[in-house]
């Protein structure tokens, strides 16, 4: 049975990656700060699916000491990376605190690349495997350095997919938009405002990505909408492609505390 290993499992669209990896009969690595959600996940798939294997891996990937030892887990041997624990800073750079964007600089640049990095050999040597970076559509606009950071991943992956591609390695950057997730939430973002269309369930953004992986395709852009507006952002003029990135940046203002 081939093993995948998935950071950021418990929620959103780790979680349902899981979901739809266990029922194509993967082992799983699940990564995620919370030991008692990463149990729960557990159970439920476990109870669907007695026939895989599970391993958990109680990590904080902005820690070097977890991010190590997750990443000596990869170099033993896996079928599939997905690189998908994220998180947002609901501030604009000037009024951000300092340690939030090197922790975000850590969860979304460092530790995909070190992640990816220990996990090719094995696949290098077998002659196989996949590696999925979450990205996001933000990786094409200039919405501060969550969109930096995502701009990373997605030019890493395209790289790392023309390195690889004779190799029987498969690389995906998948960049969804807007999705029903926990990220806006822990985000404390103003989202309300957003037409119900420009929703995506998590559920889609796995399945798409799947397909696209099957397929051998470099990007995967879940959803009609988000096509249309990821051509209109990639390449569109770059002053309103700036424009666009900084409106949206100041729409999800954190809220105030109560």
């Amino acid at each position: 049975m081939k093993t995948a290993l998935i950071t950021g499992a418990t929620a959103g669209i780790g979680e349902s990656f899981a979901r739809l990896l266990a029922r194509n009969g993967y082992n799983l690595i699940l990564v995620a700060r919370d030991l008692d959600r990463l149990n729960q996940r557990k159970i439920e798939l476990r109870e669907l699916h007695p026939q895989i294997k599970i391993e958990l891996l109680k990590a904080d990937l902005t820690v070097a000491s977890d991010l190590n030892m997750v990443s000596a887990r990869a170099e033993k041997g896996i079928d599939l990376l997905i690189n998908n624990a994220g998180f947002g800073i609901n501030k604009t750079f000037t009024k951000s605190e300092f340690v939030q964007e090197q922790e975000l600089l850590d969860l979304l640049v460092k530790a995909p690349m070190q992640l990816t990095h220990s996990a090719l050999p094995a696949m290098l040597n077998q002659g196989s495997g996949a590696i999925i970076n979450v990205s996001s559509i933000a990786s094409w606009i200039a919405g501060g350095t969550y969109s930096a950071a995502k701009s990373y991943l997605t030019v890493f992956s395209e790289s790392l997919h023309s390195e690889v591609k004779d190799s029987g390695i498969k690389v995906l950057s998948l960049c969804p938009g807007f999705t029903r997730t926990e990220f806006h939430q822990r985000g404390r973002m103003r989202m309300n405002g957003l037409p119900n269309f420009l929703w995506l369930s998590a559920d889609q953004v796995s399945k798409i990505a799947w397909r696209d992986l099957q397929r051998g395709r470099v990007i995967s852009v879940p959803g009609w909408q988000y096509k249309i507006i990821s051509s209109i952002v990639r390449f569109g003029p770059r002053p309103l492609v700036r424009k666009i990135g900084m409106n949206i940046k100041m729409k999800q203002r954190q809220r105030k505390d109560k």
